[in-house]
Order: structure tokens, then C-alpha cells, then sequence
């Protein structure tokens, strides 16, 4: 009974840990914060039908990054399926309100479909691709946005030249790198060299010419991969479209926190204007979920909308609808994702990039990925 025990529980280690993370920052947002009497000061006659109307916009977004998703992976390998992408999508969600900087998202999106069956290479170049695509389109409304909304804000907000800037920069500079990433094999080759030369000095790496190898055989799988979902303009459209509903429907929850307390003088396209500022200055703060960063750049943009001393209240809703609602929807899918079956996905191993490019999928479709176990 005790070994079956110990098995059961080496099994959903990462789920365990996973849920546990979840329930520790849950519980650090509701007892060490104001959050409590803060939500003790929402204004009484609250408008619930405006409210779930925001809960129906963050669960359409999950829809959405699971469809974009499953858009890109299909162009890579076919066979995939919707309900995969879903979880790995939500997976990506979980782990990126979890890591300083939203760093630890991709990486146990691409961790889980290896797990799955994919290549390594292969999952790293789609998860690059999507968050390549969402953060362009992130910029481009952010860019849109200050263009209608330009003087309102310099009128209304200090400092407001200086955080557009200092937020499409660090934007700009990650697209920038993520695309080098994805379209220089030469730098990537270095990068990688050198990166495995410096493990081995520091002796954590004891065979860095077998480490390299195997690391460069995925690159060729991750730039091919690259190449082949280039060559789908369609694809590209129809998932950029997806994005900036996606992200339009995220923005548009704060106005619905905004009706629900009742308030109605300030238009939809200005309160979506702010939610873009918010997200873009507060990306790239380095603490889990851009905390601190998140809340006061909502004060910074939302105080002179929500009056009467709202913004607090409104700000711990608008939290709980964009950032603590994903961690049990992400910890129910991290669990689903760890139960789904390894999917017999042809291996791209041994392939030339060129070769990949031009859609190849070897003879033998019973070749497991790198993601499985023979």
C-alpha cells in the first residue's frame, strides 16, 4: 500500500507541486494583503450581469490561446488535437502568473508537449512563433491605442511619455530577440556552443561535445519547424486575428468592472486604452504575476475613472478576472495534461532543416519523438 503510495505520488509530482504554488499565492493574496477589507469597500448595488459578463471575456481568452495554438501546432504535425493545445495553452498561462518576468510559461508549454510526443525542437519553435505573434499584436494595440488616446492620457496621467516608452522598448527589444532566435541559425549555433563550453567549465555539463550534438539536432528541428509554419500565410492571418480577439476581449474586462460598479461616463475604447498601457508597462516586472507592477500601473491609469475611493475594490477584482482566476483553471488542466496519452507523432530527428521546411515526415510513422519512450 505505502510503495503504491510513493508511485502514485512520484507519478503527479509536478502536478502536486504545481497546485501547491497555486494554493500558496491564493492564500497570500487573501490573508497578507488588504484584499479582504478592500473587497469589504465594493460599493453595494454591485451590477453581477456586467461582472460575469468579465468572467465570460477571460474564459473566452483561454479559448482563444488554445485555438491559436492549435492552429500553429497543426501546420508542424496534424495529427495534433484541440483539447491538447487547450491544456498546454493553459499551462502556459499557469506558469507564466507563476515565474518573475512570465519566464517560466513557454518553457513547461514545450516541456509538455515533448512530454506528449512532440520533438523538442518542434515544440520550440511553435512556442516561439505564438509568443512571437501575441507580442506583436500586443504592441501594434498599444500603439494604436496611444494614437486615439494620445492627448487624453498626457493630460491625465504624469510621467506618461516616459512609461509608453520605457514599455514599447522592453517590448520591442524581446520581439526583436525572439525573432533573431527563430530566424539566425548562426547565432543560435553560438549561443548554444557557448553556453554548453560555460556549463562545462563550471563543471555541470561532463560530455559537452555529446550535450552539443544532441542540443544542435533539435535546432535543426526548431529552425525547420520555424521555416515550414513561415511558409503559412494563411495560418499567420487567421491566428493574428484570433490574437487581437484575444487580447481585445481581455482588455474589455475592466470595462465591465467599470459598468458593474455603476459608472458609466468614460467610453469602452479609453478604458481598453489603459488596460493596454497596464499590460505593456507591467510585463516585464520581475515577480510572479508582475506583482506590484500590475496594481500600480492599474492605479496610475484606472484612479480617475473609478472615483470615490473604487479603485482599490476594483483593482482586487480586476485582479481575481485576469490573473487569480487562471491558477485553478491552470492547475485542472496542468492535472487533464498529465493524464493525456503520448500522441504517436513522426519524428523529425536526423532531418536537415531544408528538409523539414519543405514538410517532411519520415516512412516509418511509428518513429517515436524524442518525446516518447521506445
Amino acid at each position: 500500500m505505502a510503495s503504491k503510495m510513493k508511485e502514485s505520488i512520484r507519478k503527479n509530482l509536478f502536478g502536486i507541486i504545481t497546485i501547491s504554488i497555486s494554493a500558496v499565492v491564493l492564500i497570500a493574496f487573501l490573508f497578507f494583503s488588504d484584499s479582504i477589507r478592500s473587497i469589504q469597500n465594493i460599493p453595494h448595488g454591485l451590477r453581477w450581469n456586467w461582472l460575469l459578463l468579465g468572467i465570460g471575456f477571460a474564459a473566452m481568452t483561454w479559448i482563444l490561446e488554445g485555438l491559436s495554438l492549435n492552429l500553429i501546432c497543426k501546420v508542424v504535425y496534424p495529427q495534433w488535437r484541440f483539447h491538447y493545445s487547450f491544456c498546454i495553452g493553459m499551462l502556459g498561462v499557469l506558469y507564466s502568473a507563476l515565474t518573475p518576468c512570465s519566464t517560466g510559461g513557454q518553457p513547461m508549454q514545450i516541456y509538455s508537449m515533448r512530454r506528449l510526443g512532440m520533438d523538442t525542437g518542434a515544440a520550440g519553435s511553435i512556442i516561439a512563433v505564438k509568443t512571437l505573434v501575441y507580442q506583436v499584436v500586443m504592441v501594434l494595440y498599444a500603439l494604436v491605442m496611444v494614437v486615439l488616446r494620445l492627448s487624453f492620457f498626457q493630460k491625465n496621467v504624469s510621467d506618461f511619455s516616459f512609461l509608453t516608452i520605457i514599455g514599447l522598448v522592453c517590448n520591442s527589444t524581446f520581439i526583436a530577440l525572439v525573432l533573431l532566435f527563430c530566424l539566425s541559425e548562426k547565432l543560435t549555433d553560438k549561443i548554444i556552443a557557448g553556453g554548453v563550453r560555460f556549463l562545462h567549465r563550471i563543471h555541470l555539463c561532463r560530455k559537452p561535445e555529446e550535450r552539443y550534438q544532441k542540443i544542435r539536432s533539435q535546432l535543426s528541428v526548431f529552425h525547420g519547424s520555424t521555416r515550414l509554419i513561415g511558409k503559412s500565410f494563411r495560418m499567420y492571418v487567421t491566428v493574428s486575428l484570433m490574437t487581437i480577439a484575444q487580447i481585445g476581449l481581455g482588455y474589455m474586462i475592466p470595462y465591465c468592472i467599470y459598468r458593474g460598479f455603476g459608472f458609466h461616463g468614460t467610453d469602452v475604447l479609453t478604458i481598453m486604452a489603459a488596460q493596454a498601457y497596464v499590460s505593456m508597462v507591467s510585463a516585464f516586472v520581475p515577480l510572479p504575476g508582475a506583482s506590484g507592477g500590475a496594481e500600480g500601473s492599474f492605479m496610475i491609469f484606472f484612479q480617475m475613472f473609478f472615483t470615490g475611493g473604487t479603485v482599490i475594490p476594483a483593482m482586487v477584482i480586476w485582479r481575481v478576472l485576469t490573473y487569480y482566476i487562471n491558477l485553478p483553471v491552470g492547475c485542472i488542466c496542468s492535472y487533464v495534461a498529465n493524464r493525456l496519452p503520448v500522441l504517436h507523432l513522426p519524428s523529425k530527428k536526423g532531418a536537415t532543416a531544408e528538409e523539414i521546411a519543405n514538410g517532411y515526415f519520415p516512412a516509418d510513422e511509428g518513429i517515436p519523438s524524442d518525446g516518447e519512450t521506445t
